[in-house]
């Protein structure tokens, strides 16, 4: 166990969730406007330069990879 606060405040905080969405818009700053699978539109930071309809993960305002483009299928119980 550290006794560093910080690090140990650190731990306590949740991390930012990884959202799936479709590139919906390109922009000309580096930007990109992505489609959440759960409703909403983003404006995030493309470094990796994903096309417009790519499915991709977000996460803390970027796009950090490719996704798997699967359909999205919702079971209700």
């Amino acid at each position: 166990m550290t006794n560093n606060l910080y690090t140990r405040l650190l731990g306590l905080l949740p991390q930012a969730p990884v959202m799936t969405g479709a590139v919906a818009e390109l922009h000309g700053d580096g930007t990109a406007s992505v489609q959440l699978h759960g409703g909403g539109l983003l404006r995030v930071r493309n470094p990796f330069e994903a096309e417009q309809g790519a499915a991709v993960f977000v996460q803390d305002g970027a796009v950090i990879g490719d996704a798997p483009s699967l359909p999205l299928v919702l079971i209700e119980i």
